[in-house]
């Protein structure tokens, strides 16, 4: 019989498998546990089982072509992917856009900011264990999906923003529809405040688990929602503004504690603020009615295109566009930008070289990435259904990730 103290000896860490299977695994996360009992050791992410090869497709596809890859890395927040991309494209190609343009693509982000965070508190919630906040947020994602669905025919993938212009203007009754629906959604989401915010189970599965001092995010370049919990005012819209966000009125939602909890409140706030932005910019929109179509960027490409006699050189042309598309004429350039995406700042590294309608080289900085690096030390020390709330709390989307 043996002893007690070689009984002891005898006893280690248990290792299992969490996901990819597990449906609290947000996508195709493989997460090996060390554990002991049920208290985490260790946390070992294992990423690539999505991995489709996206910065090699876009390469071998013209520019234009290449935007509806970007919808598909971060499925939940599409337009602000094709946002980064056409931004950057029209640094690359110097193109100018007008101000129509502008404000429609900053009230596009915000609806996407809108979706994003629906899905991510509804979600977190449903790991947790609260199931109506989850029916809520996806009868409102229904409902802003029809926005999608009106301009671009697509509920997700909509290939919307175009360099210098967006796809085409915004349907008629749409700015009304929208401020309809802000005004609607504003009670729902003090529902979800109301159900949730004060909720014993919901506090103390999320009060103090997966704390991120603020050094820690800084090491790990965290950014969005996950910098912001940690007590680091930064907001790309604010620090560096892109498109329209200089002109607006708007505050950055921050906290001091840096767990799940704070990162779930400053979501909650950042839908009120992306409610607060809407309604100003659909107030500007009502007022500027300029065509989108007949910015600089067109005139300087398709001069011929908005003729109301078409002759057979216009339909040259037009093939020559949607077939060939634009063009780097200058030496061959590089750059990096980089916006206020919903899960933090997503960049884009473009490489051209000259006389050349594709990219030689891009490469994408997906914020999921730097989050999912640190599960190990969110989640150590915790127990085991920690671990969900910390995968929760990411906003986790492995398109992004995997690529």
């Amino acid at each position: 019989m043996l002893t007690k103290k070689q009984v002891v000896n005898k006893i280690k860490n248990f290792t299992i498998n969490f996901g990819p299977q597990h449906p609290a695994a947000h996508g195709v996360l493989r997460l090996i546990l060390e554990l002991n009992g049920e208290t985490v050791k260790k946390a070992d992410p294992h990423i690539g089982l999505l991995h489709r090869g996206t910065e090699k497709l876009i390469e071998n596809k013209t520019f234009v072509q290449s935007l509806p890859y970007f919808n598909r890395l971060d499925y939940v927040s599409m337009m602000s992917q094709e946002h980064t991309y056409v931004l950057a494209l029209e640094k690359l190609l110097n193109i100018t856009v007008s101000s129509r343009v502008k404000y429609i693509r900053t009230l596009l982000a915000e609806i996407t900011r809108i979706l994003n965070h629906l899905l991510a508190v509804g979600c977190h919630a449903m790991d947790v264990g609260a199931m109506t906040p989850f029916l809520w947020a996806f009868e409102e994602r229904e409902k802003l999906m029809e926005f999608y669905e009106q301009i671009s025919g697509a509920r997700m993938h909509s290939a919307y923003f175009r360099p210098g212009m967006v796809a085409k203007e915004l349907p008629e009754n749409f700015l009304t529809n929208l401020f309809y629906f802000c005004k609607n959604f504003l009670v729902r989401l003090n529902e979800i405040s109301e159900v949730l915010d004060n909720n014993r189970i919901w506090k103390q599965r999320l009060v103090d688990v997966g704390i991120v001092p603020l050094e820690l995010a800084e090491n790990f370049s965290f950014s969005g929602v996950m910098l912001r919990g940690s007590g680091l005012n930064w907001d790309l819209r604010k620090k560096q503004p892109y498109d329209a966000y200089a002109e607006l009125d708007f505050k950055i939602p921050t906290a001091t504690s840096g767990d799940c909890y704070s990162r779930y409140l400053i979501r909650v706030q950042e839908m009120y603020q992306s409610v607060f932005l809407i309604e100003q910019l659909i107030k500007i929109l009502s007022e500027n009615t300029k065509s989108v179509m007949l910015t600089d960027m067109s005139k300087q490409l398709l001069p011929n295109r908005f003729k109301m006699k078409q002759s057979m050189e216009d339909l040259i042309q037009h093939f020559k566009y949607f077939t060939e598309n634009l063009s780097i004429t200058d030496l061959q350039k590089d750059l990096y930008l980089a916006t206020e995406a919903p899960k933090g700042e997503f960049g884009v590294h473009l490489y051209a070289l000259k006389n050349n309608n594709k990219l030689y080289r891009c490469k994408i900085k997906s914020p999921g990435f730097m989050h999912l690096q640190s599960l190990n030390e969110m989640s150590k020390g915790h127990l085991i259904a920690d671990v969900v709330t910390i995968i929760g709390t990411q906003d986790i989307v492995f398109g992004e990730i995997d690529r």
